[in-house]
């Protein structure tokens, strides 16, 4: 076997960090075919009559490969020579950051939170700068998947792809697409698929030439399918019979952070739609982190570092009690950046953030993919495990509270896994929940807050009472 196609298999994939991005997939005379594996995660295997030699090097465009370690150096090549740019050790390069929100049509109602994304893709669609959008819609024709990427040309077709789906997608059939037909494209992607496709550009002319901007999300973690699956379950649709699913369903007169979601699907032999606050349901507490694929353990870029735009969630108490969402935005291309410009304050409502504002709207997803990752580098360093490079240092330099709380954690998403699947033999999701609760009990009581600290936020919420009064 190929020398490079040996080291993909027994390093990357072998030891569960492939997050399943396709870009191995989809070079020219790949040896590669994208599959769900038996944890509803993405992975490569071999074609059974696949070739030997390639013109790309599938090691050196795999995001998790070991020295692949490249989004400040990725951001600086593209980024770091543009007028009035500005670094961060968590934002990474940008021009400026926003808070914001879109006034015009329905980019705001039918999107996760403010409709920023979609309406950047509009506006490239729009100003003809692209062809096509390269983005995530929901797919009809195999109810065994129910996304997957396509292109859109107009922006009817784009709003068709509008909110998050916290679910398995691979980018193999899009990107030799790509290869295939002329074009200009945007591709919206969360961070490591992004550096995939800049590494991948790196290598391959066609894709460098024909993708002309890309769009980054904010990303908390990448979800197996068993994550939509176990939503429906819960709301009394089996996992074979849901055909859809809304991750992302406003509820009016509630915090942006207290959405719901809707599914569809068979029940009884009837065809129904079912929905509930996601806060209300098992699996969807974030912290717990069920279904995560590994690899995303072991990824420290939460801003998409190396997209031109970044857009997530504004997680702010400023933001937060309007149900309709806002977004944050970071800006890192001079065209995208000049869109802002043309449109502030007409169809879009903006407001200049800060980056510690942009830091503080996703702190937690910062402090476990840095502060909670260089414990795990530890770890594996110490279990002389093979584990990808990172620009976070390995450390053990934690209190005995906040490494229990990292293993605990790691621990829970793990068993999630195992915990599914003897549901689905029992044919029972209350099998996974009596599997789960030990696990999340042990993990909340790894993760309360000490006597002292209960004491003294006790003492603050009392003081804060008799200041009321």
């Amino acid at each position: 076997m190929n020398d490079n196609i040996k080291e993909l298999l027994n390093t990357v994939v072998k030891n569960d960090y492939c997050i399943g991005c396709g870009i191995c997939a989809s070079i020219a005379d790949s040896p590669f075919t994208m599959k769900l594996n038996k944890e509803g995660k993405y992975q490569p295997f071999l074609k059974d009559n696949h070739h030997e030699n390639m013109e790309v090097n599938p090691v050196s465009i795999c995001p998790f490969s070991k020295n692949n370690n490249k989004e400040t150096e990725l951001g600086k090549k593209v980024f770091g020579q543009v007028t009035d740019m500005k670094f961060d050790e968590y934002s990474g390069y940008y021009i400026k950051s926003y808070a914001g929100y879109v006034k015009e049509g329905e980019f705001r109602s039918k999107g996760s939170s403010g409709g920023m994304g979609n309406w950047i893709a509009a506006q490239l669609l729009k100003n003809n700068y692209v062809d096509g959008i390269i983005h995530v819609k929901s797919r009809s024709d195999d109810n065994n998947v129910l996304f997957d990427y396509q292109i859109s040309n107009n922006v009817n077709k784009l709003s068709k792809g509008a909110k998050s789906k916290y679910y398995p997608i691979e980018m193999s059939q899009v990107l030799e697409f790509v290869r295939e037909n002329e074009g200009r494209y945007a591709l919206i992607g969360i961070p490591c698929y992004i550096k995939g496709v800049r590494l991948l550009a790196e290598e391959d002319k066609v894709i460098n030439d024909r993708i002309k901007f890309l769009i980054g999300l904010v990303c908390g973690h990448l979800k197996s399918d068993m994550f939509a699956k176990s939503i429906g379950w819960q709301l009394g649709i089996e996992p074979n019979n849901l055909e859809e699913i809304d991750f992302r369903k406003k509820l009016e007169d509630r915090a942006a952070n207290n959405y719901g979601v809707e599914v569809k699907g068979k029940k009884d032999g009837s065809e129904v739609v079912l929905s509930s606050p996601t806060k209300e349901l098992y699996t969807t507490n974030w912290g717990h982190g069920m279904f995560k694929y590994n690899a995303c353990e072991f990824c420290d870029d939460v801003l998409a570092e190396t997209a031109d735009v970044t857009v997530g969630d504004a997680w702010l108490p400023e933001y937060s009690k309007d149900s309709m969402g806002t977004n944050v935005v970071v800006v890192r291309n001079t065209i995208i950046q000049k869109i802002f410009e043309d449109n502030k304050n007409d169809t879009i409502q903006i407001e200049e953030l800060s980056s510690e504002k942009v830091y503080q709207s996703q702190a937690g997803g910062f402090r476990h993919r840095r502060d909670g990752l260089s414990y795990r580098l530890h770890q594996k360093d110490q279990n002389n495990e093979w584990r990808p490079n990172k620009r976070v240092e390995p450390s053990n330099k934690h209190s005995t509270k906040r490494k229990r709380i990292y293993e605990k954690r790691t621990l829970l998403s793990q068993k999630s896994f195992k915990a599914y699947k003897v549901a689905k033999i029992e044919r029972d999701f209350d099998a996974f929940i009596n599997y789960m609760n030990p696990i999340i009990k042990n993990y909340n009581k790894a993760n309360a807050p000490s006597f002292a600290r209960r004491a003294v936020g006790k003492v603050k919420r009392e003081v804060n009472k008799l200041v009321k009064k």
